[in-house]
């Protein structure tokens, strides 16, 4: 069985896919650019980009009755790994330890030309 999560408070899809699925114990945040959800416009610069990303995974992880410390996996994607550093720290403003498991992927493009992408596991057990 599996559930949608869904909440105004982060991007509305914006194509084929559901903001995140409960399936069991498990949730799955799909991937949140810089876009803020009053606007639908990605946020300007790196900084704001990488803040309003967390404050979107933040978001629909609270639609789904959690909270990004329950976080297990997330996968961020850069289209400059030199700003991997800068995630790290925004990121531990976001998630304390114990730090979930993750990997960084350098990429060519993002939806919207947004700089950074995360997307998340969220364990509910």
């Amino acid at each position: 069985m599996k559930t949608v999560i869904r909440t105004a408070d982060a991007p509305a899809a914006i194509g084929t896919y559901s903001q995140a699925i409960r399936a069991g114990d498990t949730v799955y945040l799909s991937g949140q650019i810089g876009l803020d959800p009053a606007t639908m416009q990605v946020a300007e610069g790196v900084d704001a980009q990488v803040h309003r990303v967390f404050r979107n995974l933040a978001a629909v992880a609270d639609a789904a009755g959690l909270d990004l410390g329950r976080t297990v996996r997330m996968t961020v994607y850069l289209t400059d790994l030199a700003h991997f550093a800068l995630v790290n720290e925004v990121m531990a403003q976001y998630v304390k330890e114990p730090y979930p498991a993750r990997a960084a992927v350098g990429v060519a493009s993002l939806p919207r030309g947004a700089l950074v992408e995360v997307d998340a596991i969220l364990y509910a057990g």
